[in-house]
This record gives C-alpha cells, structure tokens and sequence, in this order.
C-alpha cells in the first residue's frame, strides 16, 4: 500500500514527464492529449519518442 509522501512522489515525477510532453506536442501543431500515452507502463514514452521522431509536424518548416 503506497503511503502519502510515496504518492505525492509519483504524482510529482508523473507531473515532470507530462508537462514538458504537452508543450512539445503543441509546438509541434499536435494533438497534446498524446502526451497521456506516457501513463502507459513500459514503452508508453518510448511511443511517444518515436511517435514525435517520425511523424510529421503540421508547424515544421516547409523545405524549398
């Protein structure tokens, strides 16, 4: 059974993944509700890694 402090350290963690997660998805003109992939235990950053690294941004510069 997870004790107060212990909770409040996953939520804190959770919270320093998520944010940072959201703003990239913005910048990229992308959906940010993507960043929620990460609460996915064991690859859901690793989705979300490759998902950013391969996909295209709607905001990227457009190459001439």
């Amino acid at each position: 059974m997870l004790m107060v402090p212990e909770i409040l350290q996953v939520v804190i963690v959770g919270l320093m993944i998520v944010i940072p997660t959201l703003v990239i998805y913005k910048k990229a003109g992308l959906n940010p509700m993507w960043a929620a992939l990460v609460f996915l235990p064991g690859f859901g950053l690793l989705i979300v890694f490759l998902q950013l690294a391969f996909m295209d941004w709607p905001n990227a510069r457009q190459e001439r």
